[in-house]
């Protein structure tokens, strides 16, 4: 298991982003949450098997939404924080 924590800038708010990523974690397994932030960007704190981890920052990278794009992520390894599900926050 390992846990992260990925910064997503670009046109990130307003296109689906979280409910999306929340898709690609339900169907990776990924638990942890995904917020807006004030200055235009989305958090998020992943935690899962590696492979699946690694499919899923992918996934991020790419843009979940087909309206949204990616211009930039910032990628943290945390200690695990052992979350029950994954949940879109405010």
């Amino acid at each position: 298991m390992k846990s992260v924590t990925i910064q997503v800038f670009g046109r990130v708010q307003g296109v689906g982003f979280r409910y999306l990523t929340k898709m690609v974690a339900d169907k990776l397994n990924i638990k942890g949450t995904v917020a807006n932030l004030n200055d235009g960007s989305v958090f998020i704190e992943a935690e899962g098997e590696n492979d699946h981890l690694n499919e899923f920052i992918n996934a991020v990278k790419m843009s979940p939404s087909p309206s949204g794009h990616v211009e930039k992520t910032t990628i943290t390894e945390q200690t695990l924080q052992n979350f029950t599900d994954f949940r879109v926050t405010y």
